[in-house]
């Protein structure tokens, strides 16, 4: 009996998760463009991935979206879709892909708690594959022109730097929030100008900035940053909500436009 009320008590709590996104969802729901799930297999992995397309007659620059620690959300997935409204090809991988309950992806959890320790246990090598392979293919996409940035939020932005390590012919990295590497070697790689994008009350993630800057000048690196004053972590997401505080309403607003415009250069 008790084993029941349990996994009752999990499925409502996973209920109530997704039904804080249902704003995010129905954007989904509504969007002219085109979505689909891909599913792009390298060695004995498979990586399930959110594709939008946007409505244009050229070629696009594509982006690859690295969702937050709670995983591939609904949220993130409207990310993709509004990139694609700006006029680009933008495709979410689920890092989770194979790691949840029978084999599932991030929606396969329970919780979003269940969510953030799977995502903690990640191999680090796993997620630069699965990267590599996103990139890889989105890259020869018809549709595509073969340039491609990454894009990254809270983990996400994390990974976001840390990929520009590995990865030479990015054509951007694009860092919200995330903590970026300490150390001069692996900065060192890094080929593409890195954007960061920071909240003002955001003390854990901002006492990294001045060691990463500090590095990154002293190897001729571009790393351009900005620090919204009175916004939070998460702003992107939180300030999008529809009960969003002013601060992050505000971050989230300029920061968009500032992402679109350096998006532009590409």
């Amino acid at each position: 009996m008790r084993t029941i009320a349990c996994g009752l008590a999990l499925l409502a709590l996973g209920i109530s998760v997704a039904e804080a996104q249902d704003w995010a969802r129905k954007r989904l729901e509504t969007s002219p463009r085109h979505q689909e799930w891909v599913t792009i297999q390298y060695g004995d992995r498979a990586v399930e991935a959110f594709l939008v397309f946007p409505e244009r007659k050229d070629k696009a620059v594509a982006v690859v979206v690295i969702h937050e620690i709670m995983g591939l959300t609904d949220w993130v997935r409207s990310v993709a879709d509004q990139l694609a409204e700006a006029g680009y090809i933008a495709i979410a991988p689920d890092f989770l892909s194979g790691m949840g309950p029978g084999g599932g992806r991030t929606t396969a959890f329970p919780t979003v708690d269940a969510v953030r320790e799977a995502m903690s246990k990640l191999p680090p090598e796993q997620i630069t594959a699965d990267l590599h392979a996103v990139v890889d293919y989105v890259a020869k996409l018809p549709a595509a022109n073969g340039k491609v940035a990454v894009a990254g939020f809270c983990w996400g932005g994390s990974q976001t730097f840390r990929f520009a390590t590995d990865r030479a012919d990015l054509a951007a990295a694009f860092v919200f929030y995330g903590t970026g590497p300490q150390e001069a070697e692996p900065i060192g790689r890094i080929r593409c100008p890195v954007y960061a994008f920071y909240g003002g009350n955001d003390a854990r993630v901002n006492a990294t900035i001045p060691k990463s800057e500090e590095l990154m000048k002293a190897a001729g690196k571009t790393f351009d940053y900005v620090i919204y004053d009175g916004a939070g972590h998460g702003f992107m997401r939180t300030g999008e909500a529809p009960d969003a505080a002013e601060a992050n309403r505000k971050a989230r607003d300029q920061a968009w436009e500032r992402w679109k415009a350096l998006l532009e250069k590409l």
